[in-house]
């Protein structure tokens, strides 16, 4: 019986009023496999011969998932380290990639108790052995313990395995990519910090290069707490202290922005969700009623006391020098406040898709005060004013209302081709969008690296901007954009033991002089904007001394543009005589 078709049982319920804990509807960090594959033929697939054997603990598992949450949390965390997005073919113990595919088409063809009496209680094989089919290296801690000691954490494992949208056996090769583009009409695309890489914006969860990874010196019990909203009301100054990395300095995009704009110049591009915080989907040319900026931007700021709302750029400077800035209306609105709502609120999830609870700091601070923050002397009311805060979604916050609605009003039952671009699916409750769209839409991922959780249909590997122009130079479509280069040369390999798995990489020109040189063109871009912005403050120092001058020898304030004029009138006299 499916446990996910009975009502749940008031074990699981809560006797004082908390809310019921629901066992995890996604499947995170097991073996992507491909269904594609040739499969041995499976026999007595009727099942009718199958042993009949008595309820033991691991069919109650199965049958009583949702009563059995205790169990499930107990093995959770144990699970999150023990999965690896790889077949064991390290360890001679373990089931051969073509076992594993086997018993993972097995486990869908026939449900998990008819697989459990063809395996386990058939003898065909052992609990813990049957684990790594599905990703699942058999804990340390159970070593040499009973075989039925493994029946709760196979459980679990199947359970995942069956959670994940099945693979549309159709879709395998680059050309069938190519071909879901040309003949697509309504494409939504989902995309990350990936797509904006190539510019020198850093993405969050890379090792080493990723935001995250740069702010370990925070001592943050996690790196996202930098962005949890209740950190940024008891204490702004963490965030500000590495929000002048991520702000936008420039108006480029890249190729991939360019070919997002291009599906909508061809009446393709249904949506694009964006996560990311840059505003450069607007900037390719992505119309408002194309985009939607999941995780807000910072095209605009707001205060968090009064609700007021500025263009972003106007507190970039403050954000540049180190500054917090400060919302300057608070002083003539004293009082007004703006409610806080916790509807649809971004989250960050563990790999089982419960929520992360962020590490309390220490301290009962409040960013509304006008004690804790430094303000500027002699402005007793500006020091009362609320911060200013950049309009992107925290976690904690609601995303906009415009994600809900377009995603199941408009979209869930138009889209006709999903492409996911450059975001490893992490955050809530974007990640969700994938398993919501219906399970026949064709699904296609583009990244660097392949993600566990997600069973796409064709997985493109490499440099997104390079994918996506070898997609449209075989497509017929012309990508034209400065960062793709006049002759590119883009080599394709299927990954060894996969039909939908292709790696791409850029053979000319070699990327490392590619790079040298778009570094080169970057530096010479920020030399002429520093020696712009140069001239800019001479100028302004100037007349400020000039101002000074004047206010000290008694010149009125009148008398010094009319004194300016003059000058000027006498200068161009004295160059016309010249």
């Amino acid at each position: 019986m499916d446990s996910s078709s009975r009502a749940p049982s008031s074990k699981a319920g809560s006797t004082n009023g908390a809310p019921t804990r629901k066992p995890s509807t996604r499947v995170r960090n097991v073996v992507d496999y491909d269904e594609k594959r040739a499969f041995k033929d499976l026999n007595d697939d009727d099942g009718d011969d199958a042993k009949s054997h008595p309820m033991n603990e691991l069919e109650e598992h199965i049958n009583d998932l949702s009563d059995s949450w205790e169990t499930e949390s107990l093995f959770q965390d144990a699970i999150e380290d023990l999965a690896e997005d790889r077949f064991f073919t390290d360890d001679p113990d373990a089931c051969t990639p073509e076992e594993a595919i086997e018993f993972r088409k097995l486990l869908r063809a026939v449900g998990p108790k008819v697989f459990c009496e063809r395996t386990i209680f058939a003898g065909l094989i052992t609990a813990k052995k049957l684990l790594t089919a599905f990703g699942i290296r058999p804990p340390a801690f159970l070593e040499g313990a009973d075989d039925s000691d493994y029946h709760s954490l196979l459980s679990l494992a199947l359970s995942r395995e069956l959670s994940k949208r099945a693979k549309l056996p159709a879709y395998n090769t680059v050309d069938d990519a190519v071909e879901l583009l040309k003949r697509s009409k309504n494409i939504m695309v989902l995309t990350g910090a990936g797509i904006s890489t190539s510019l020198g914006i850093p993405d969050f969860r890379s090792k080493g290069t990723g935001l995250y990874s740069k702010l370990e010196h925070l001592g943050l019990s996690d790196p996202q707490e930098v962005f949890d909203i209740r950190l940024f009301r008891e204490d702004p100054t963490i965030f500000y202290s590495v929000a002048k990395d991520i702000l936008p300095n420039h108006d480029r995009f890249s190729p991939t922005h360019a070919f997002i704009a291009l599906l909508q110049e061809k009446g393709k591009l249904l949506t694009n969700y964006s996560q990311n915080i840059d505003n450069l989907e607007a900037k390719a040319g992505i119309r408002p009623d194309k985009l939607v900026q999941c995780h807000g931007s910072f095209a605009t700021a707001s205060c968090v006391k009064c609700g007021h709302k500025v263009p972003g750029e106007s507190i970039f400077p403050d954000i540049k020098a180190g500054r917090i800035p400060r919302c300057r209306r608070c002083a003539t609105q004293p009082g007004r406040t703006l409610p806080n709502g916790s509807n649809g609120r971004k989250r960050k999830v563990n790999r089982d898709g419960t929520e992360k609870k962020p590490r309390r700091r220490p301290g009962d601070y409040d960013s509304n005060s006008d004690s804790e923050f430094d303000a500027p002397s002699g402005s007793s009311s500006y020091a009362n004013c609320g911060v200013m805060k950049p309009d992107i979604t925290f976690f904690g916050e609601s995303l906009p209302d415009e994600f809900g609605r377009r995603l199941t009003e408009h979209d869930r039952d138009r889209v006709d081709l999903l492409i996911v671009i450059g975001t490893s699916l992490k955050v809530a409750p974007v990640s969700e969008v994938v398993p919501f769209l219906p399970p026949h839409v064709p699904q296609i991922y583009i990244s660097r690296t392949p993600v566990s959780h997600v069973n796409f249909d064709i997985d493109l590997l490499g440099d997104c901007d390079v994918v996506v122009a070898e997609l449209c130079r075989r497509a017929g479509w012309a990508l034209r954009h400065e960062m793709v280069p006049e002759g590119q040369v883009v080599e394709t390999k299927p990954v060894e033991g996969w039909q939908s798995r292709h790696v791409f990489t850029q053979v000319w020109p070699e990327v490392g002089t590619q790079e040298e040189e778009e570094k080169e063109e970057e530096k010479e871009t920020e030399k002429k904007e520093k020696e712009e912005e140069g001239k800019k403050e001479t100028g302004e120092d100037e007349k400020k001394k000039s101002g000074d001058s004047d206010k000290e020898n008694g010149v009125p304030e009148g008398k010094e543009k009319e004194r300016g004029v003059e000058g000027q009138g006498k200068d161009s006299k004295a160059k016309a005589r010249a």
